[in-house]
């Protein structure tokens, strides 16, 4: 699993998740990315749903992977997990164009993180 992730400093932690998580079910099912007009996956399509509260929310961007959301006060913490780096770029391309749109009036900075994933054991390796 590949993972990304970005802490935004905000006092609008709790607004910007939930607005995300609006414009993302806004979106639907059968949105075609408009994203990477090239390559093999140029014209893939993605279904979006999202569920979410005033503190956290999920996005899922099927086949691409999932973005989660938690707001506390003045950090929103952004996660991306995707299956390969394909779609991990694609959503992190949404998810920064969205914020950079939604944060006009006062600009937030959307810096991203690689997170490495745990390992998997050796096939046969006994679970501890």
């Amino acid at each position: 699993m590949k993972i990304l992730r970005a802490q935004i400093k905000t006092e609008r932690a709790g607004r910007y998740l939930v607005q995300f998580c609006k414009h993302a079910t806004a979106m639907g099912g059968g949105h075609i990315s408009r994203m990477h007009q090239h390559g093999p996956m140029a014209r893939r399509e993605v279904r979006v749903t999202a569920e979410w509260s005033d503190t956290s929310g999920t996005v899922a961007f099927t086949p691409w992977g999932e973005c989660t959301l938690t707001a506390e006060a003045g950090t929103l913490t952004i996660r991306i997990d995707a299956p390969d780096e394909e779609g991990l770029a694609r959503i992190r391309d949404v998810v920064t164009r969205d914020f950079e749109r939604f944060s006009r009036r006062e600009p937030v900075a959307v810096v991203w993180q690689r997170q490495e994933t745990p390992a998997s054991p050796p096939p046969g390796t006994p679970l501890q």
